[in-house]
């Protein structure tokens, strides 16, 4: 269980914040000088070096969006410059790709942070650009929702790239591509003429997400623990009825993949924000959303060890070997399972958002103590030859993909993109706390 500290603050963190921003741009301008668009999206680091690896081509806004990230922390114009730069050339591609599930992603982290920081009056504001911006945005949104399967129940949800019968954990942020789409006055245009409306739909996969992707203790089968994530719901496509839980990532369908659990954490947390903004939203979908986002954060305070920083499956076959590992720090220099430090970020992020929206400081404090151990060695990188920022993450571990550097074959000591973008926009989230700026939300105010 996280040991929650009550004497962290986020101006206490500063320190810690300015050393992770100054690790990052020195890890950027790395990256940048060894990476060519034809090595495709910068994935996952083996040596130290950021390599590829082709599943789906989800971590390219990553990439570009870190360095506009940077940028929005440090003022430096050179990030401002690739970023955006990068985004106008080689981000197109992803606005309409139907195959996926990661819109939320790879877009709303790269044309989404650009009209932030426009709306922000951080860069110059120019119609032509804004509208560029805008238009990339409504078009993601609507491409995301064609991706659509209906529930036995009237519901529905965005499939994954598995299929039409496959509901992902993950999805829950990319739900932040419908989001701005409607907030930009978007519509999906279907047959007929028929207009679908991106927030019905952002709705209507919450909610499939809510009832399917997490438990709650109510015996829903044997392995029924509040807060318990399942990767993948599988649904029967046929007739919408929902089949069985399954895990493409994780242990098992019936252990929490600690991964998934934070994307939960994070998604249901900044959609509870997002809807303080709408006008008379339904009182029943904020309090499906807030179970939701109660019910993960505290099976993550409760399933993490003392520092906040999980191990990669909470029901992983090896934890046995180590002990009371709940009851210590991390170790990710153990010899039977890795830890996650990409969780972590994720994770620490809505437990932070989720405080916030609740005024809640038990969920807050959580995620100032998973800050603090994350932003600090043995997670941040300080080895120069590194291009990771946060180490000791995991990708697809029963896939092998991960490398490991010993006998034990347990990887650690790299790190990968979407590990690396989130401790960035974790430490700007903490950075505008601490500077008084304005607070950090995936929207903008532009119309």
């Amino acid at each position: 269980m996280i040991r929650v500290r009550s004497d962290l603050t986020p101006a206490s963190l500063t320190k810690k914040v300015a050393s992770l921003f100054d690790a990052s741009a020195q890890k950027l301008r790395s990256l940048e000088r060894s990476w060519a668009p034809s090595q495709g999206a910068s994935v996952f680091t083996i040596d130290g070096k950021y390599t590829s690896r082709g599943w789906t081509e989800w971590t390219q806004g990553f990439q570009f969006g870190a360095a506009v990230l940077q940028f929005d922390a440090t003022g430096e114009n050179h990030f401002l410059e690739y970023g955006r730069d990068h985004t106008v050339r080689l981000m197109a591609p992803h606005l309409t790709h139907q195959g996926v599930h990661d819109h939320g992603f790879n877009n709303v982290s790269t044309y989404g942070s650009l009209l932030r920081l426009m709306d922000e009056s951080r860069i110059e504001d120019n119609a032509w650009e804004r509208r560029f911006y805008q238009l990339a945005l409504m078009c993601s949104g609507a491409v995301q929702a064609m991706r659509w399967s209906k529930t036995a129940g009237g519901g529905g949800y965005i499939y994954s790239f598995n299929g039409p019968h496959s509901l992902f954990v993950d999805t829950i942020r990319s739900l932040r591509a419908l989001a701005v789409s409607h907030r930009l006055g978007h519509v999906l245009m279907g047959e007929n003429d028929k207009r679908i409306s991106l927030l019905d739909r952002l709705i209507q996969h919450a909610e499939a997400t809510a009832q399917y992707s997490v438990y709650y203790g109510e015996g829903r089968d044997s392995y029924d623990v509040r807060g318990r994530t399942a990767h993948e719901s599988v649904f029967n496509s046929n007739d919408g009825n929902f089949r069985c839980p399954n895990s493409q990532q994780g242990y098992s369908p019936f252990s929490t993949w600690t991964r998934g659990l934070a994307w939960a954490m994070c998604g249901f947390a900044e959609q509870l924000e997002f809807f303080e903004t709408l006008e008379d939203p339904d009182p029943a979908v904020i309090a499906t959303m807030r179970r939701a986002a109660e019910a993960t954060c505290d099976f993550y305070i409760a399933n993490s060890p003392t520092d906040g920083i999980p191990y990669w499956d909470t029901g992983a076959p090896n934890l046995h070997k180590l002990g009371d590992w709940a009851s210590k720090p991390s170790d990710p220099f153990n010899h039977h399972e890795p830890v996650d430090s990409s969780a972590a970020a994720i994770g620490a992020q809505g437990l932070l958002r989720l405080g916030r929206y609740l005024n809640n400081d038990r969920y807050r404090q959580a995620g100032l103590t998973v800050c603090d151990a994350l932003f600090d060695e043995p997670y941040l990188s300080t080895d120069p030859a590194h291009q990771g920022l946060i180490l000791h993450a995991v990708y697809h571990r029963p896939n092998g993909w991960d490398r490991a550097p010993d006998p034990d074959g347990v990887p650690r000591g790299e790190a990968c993109m979407w590990g690396d973008y989130h401790a960035r926009e974790l430490a700007l989230y903490l950075l505008r706390i601490i500077e008084d700026r304005p607070y950090l939300t995936f929207w903008s105010g532009s119309k």
